[in-house]
């Protein structure tokens, strides 16, 4: 009987944690287990999580495979002196190819020291086959071209974030001979394979780095059926459409004027009352609300305390494995989006699951209108002033109203062309292929 080929995989953000990379990496470690791999993740610890996130998703992380073997190396920060103080003595002069360009340039280093001697070390017990890395931090990237090297493995870079691209300017994200940009040509010039979210960010890539074009491919976010178990639809009260976003909220998105133009629906003659409920972390760290509300000035409007807490309402936090729950008592989708043509946003295929109206909150050009110009219950405002968007929530209050049978069901066929199984299937398939090549 052969033996199953083992992944060691570098994903820094994993359940428990409810950073946005989870769902990705909960979903490649389930899926290459249900392909038959022997999967070990090396992870951030817990109590890290704890500190500088809001809190932890105990739920999601019972969703991950029994047979998922997750080791989490200690994360001390970045010493000054460079990332390889970290490292036992013994492993320092095998490590000290990666001080070619200077101190790695992220704070995430001193993890990344760790986990390069735990990958070590655990394939000294038990080889691996292939090294996976997700980034960011993208100091993943850096571990995983070191294990590599050290051990003559072939090591995959999945991006599911951009390194050296700010995604919300269109720019580089550091000024000129900045280390980074030799660290990520250096990673991607040994790497086996490199992946992308979508199509534009491997575009990019592929302009600037010529010579891995051929091993770059698009595997793109998706859906997870077994959180979005659907839920019985939660009539609305008599005359009432219920508003939702469900999803972080963050500094990069336009809240301001999805307030706006919402509170311009409220002041129109209508034949129904608008709800807007959010649901969901406001930033991702512990201290990211109060900042975010101060910066933007949201504080007054998502208050329950406020005159009419039935304008826009702040729910608070909901976890991956009850949002059915939630969008079950949703009647319209509001897809508030920062970013640009090189930002997707994973939750819209979410979304476009449920089968009900969306309507967008974002700048022409995110990636996302690339799936969701052919949803057949997509409302996109002509611009963000504040009447185009209270026009596009209330035809969209409109179509849940009065819903069409015929395009709901479409709309939830197109959605299941976009599973998280079938995007991560693609790479499994890439990743067994380059075992299958070195036989």
């Amino acid at each position: 009987m052969t033996a199953p080929p083992r992944l060691l995989y570098l994903a820094f953000f994993f359940p428990p944690s409810r950073a946005s990379g989870v769902y990705r990496s909960r979903a490649v470690a389930n899926h290459f287990t249900r392909a038959g791999w022997d999967v070990t993740v090396l992870s951030g610890p817990v109590d890290h999580f704890t500190a500088a996130s809001s809190g932890l998703d105990d739920a999601l992380a019972a969703t991950v495979d029994p047979s998922v073997r997750v080791v989490r190396p200690a994360f001390e920060g970045a010493p000054p002196a460079g990332w390889t103080r970290l490292l036992p003595r013994p492993l320092r002069a095998a490590a000290d190819p990666m001080r070619r360009f200077g101190d790695f340039p992220e704070k995430y280093a001193g993890w990344s020291g760790n986990a390069l001697r735990e990958g070590l070390r655990l394939h000294g017990e038990h080889p691996f086959d292939l090294v996976l890395a997700t980034g960011n931090p993208f100091s993943a990237f850096a571990a995983a071209e070191s294990l590599g090297r050290r051990a003559g493995l072939p090591y995959v870079l999945d991006y599911r974030d951009s390194w050296t691209l700010d995604l919300f300017t269109n720019k580089p994200a550091f000024p000129e001979g900045h280390p980074s940009y030799q660290w990520e040509a250096d990673f991607i010039a040994s790497a086996a394979a490199v992946a992308f979210v979508n199509e534009p960010l491997r575009d990019w890539h592929a302009k600037r780095y010529p010579d891995a074009a051929e091993r770059m491919s698009v595997v793109p976010n998706g859906w997870d059926p077994d959180v979005m178990a659907e839920a019985a639809a939660e009539p609305a009260p008599a005359g009432i459409v219920r508003f939702g976003y469900i999803g972080t909220v963050t500094a990069q998105q336009p809240v301001i004027r999805m307030a706006e133009g919402f509170r311009e629906l409220r002041s129109r003659d209508l034949a129904f009352t608008p709800r807007l409920h959010l649901h969901g972390h406001l930033g991702y760290f512990a201290d990211s609300a109060e900042k975010l509300q101060r910066k933007l000035g949201i504080g007054p409007f998502l208050s329950a305390d406020e005159p009419d807490p039935d304008l826009i309402r702040y729910e608070g936090p909901v976890s991956k494995t009850a949002v059915g729950e939630v969008y079950a008592r949703t009647d319209v989708l509001v897809f508030l989006a920062g970013g640009s043509r090189y930002v997707t946003s994973g939750k819209i295929f979410e979304y476009m699951a449920t089968g009900k109206p969306i309507v967008s909150v974002h700048k022409d050009g995110s990636a996302a209108e690339e799936y969701l110009e052919h949803y057949p219950l997509w409302f996109k405002p002509e611009s963000l002033e504040a009447s185009r968007v209270a026009e596009a929530l209330e035809r969209a209050a409109e179509a849940a109203l009065h819903p069409e049978p015929e395009l709901t069901a479409a709309a939830r066929a197109y959605a299941r062309r976009f599973t998280r199984d079938h995007a991560v299937e693609s790479l499994e398939r890439q990743c067994r292929d380059l075992l299958d090549s070195d036989r």
